[in-house]
């Protein structure tokens, strides 16, 4: 038994523009597989071993955070070891005006103006910020670590009111003049020296915390990436500084200018060397985060080559496969057209 089939012009036009349909969206996928060399549609190709894709590319996202952050915590450093080698090399001068005054008739007239100035330079460093965070906050770094040393503020009133409780006249008295080198000795060992300890220098001075920032500098290391501006180097300075700024100098006798000389001496010294420790400590993080960014850097170079090696396709097959469809896409639009020109007009 025989059977009919029916051909029209319809069936084939219909036919041949489901086929033009096709072939552009294969097309577009042929195209971005060639421009991209790697699979228009990564689950769909892997299959079963999307998983592992997915797995590589997590890592290496991973890591690539981990180096931004790298980069921003380097920069963190790199201005907090500034400030501590710049205070270093000021507390250096400021030493060797100390052993100038030591021997120098009026010496408190000497030291007084560096004095001053060094103390509101060191305040001025550690309440330095960086991409709006204070860097020598520890990790309370919105808020300005250390106060000013002004007429008013909390630090400046505690070392008067402490002058004037134990001589009974203030720094800028000509009682000052009368203060003996025992009594201004005991004076610097006791209450003084408890301003700049705890717990009033975290009353009177600073905001800072203890604790410092931490940050993961890779996947397996977690390092200290801030300094608080409660190290005892800074304390030292600051004591140092205020002492021979603030406590009359220039109206004592030679002998206890001596004694208050000495013991900013004793102070500059050990923080010279407090500061040398510090900033050869922040100098090892800093060589470990240039350490651990070159290995994710390595990691991700190894991990980019797994994914490639996944997700890619031929690039010379891919491109075969564009020019075919663009041939056979021409080649329907063509058959198309001359369909469409097709009428039972034409023949009656």
């Amino acid at each position: 038994m025989m059977s009919a089939n029916y051909i029209s012009t319809l069936m084939l036009s219909s036919s041949l523009r489901t086929s033009i349909t096709n072939n552009q969206a294969a097309l577009s996928k042929a195209s971005t597989e060639a421009t991209t060399g790697r699979f228009y549609d990564v689950g769909l190709e892997l299959g079963a071993t999307t998983g592992s894709d997915l797995t590589l590319r997590a890592d290496w996202s991973f890591a690539d955070q981990l180096v931004d952050t790298n980069e921003l915590v380097s920069g963190r450093l790199d201005v907090t070891q500034a400030r501590i080698t710049q205070l270093g090399t000021t507390a250096t001068d400021f030493l060797k005006d100390l052993i100038a005054a030591r021997s120098t008739d009026n010496g408190g007239r000497i030291v007084l103006p560096p004095a001053s100035a060094n103390l509101q330079d060191l305040i001025g460093a550690l309440n330095v910020s960086y991409n709006g965070s204070y860097l020598f906050s520890g990790v309370n770094t919105q808020n300005q670590p250390v106060t000013p040393y002004a007429t008013g503020s909390a630090s400046k009133n505690r070392v008067d009111a402490d002058f004037l409780a134990t001589f009974g006249f203030s720094q800028s008295s000509a009682s000052v003049s009368g203060i003996t080198p025992a009594q201004m000795q005991t004076f610097l060992n006791t209450t003084f020296d408890a301003e700049f300890a705890s717990p009033a220098w975290n009353t009177n001075w600073s905001s800072a915390t203890d604790q410092v920032m931490q940050s993961r500098i890779s996947t397996t290391e977690i390092a200290d990436t801030s300094v608080s501006a409660n190290q005892p180097g800074f304390r030292k300075l600051a004591e140092a500084y205020t002492m021979m700024a603030d406590l009359g100098n220039a109206k004592l006798s030679q002998e206890t200018f001596q004694v208050v000389v000495d013991k900013a001496i004793s102070l500059v010294g050990s923080a010279i060397s407090d500061l040398a420790t510090l900033g050869g400590s922040v100098g090892t993080v800093q060589q470990r985060i240039t350490s651990a960014t070159d290995k994710l850097k390595t990691q991700q170079d190894i991990l980019n080559n797994q994914i490639v090696g996944m997700e890619k396709v031929d690039p010379t097959e891919a491109s075969v496969r564009v020019n075919t469809l663009q041939t056979q896409i021409q080649t329907a639009l063509a058959l198309t057209s001359q369909l469409q020109k097709i009428s039972l007009i034409n023949y009656l």
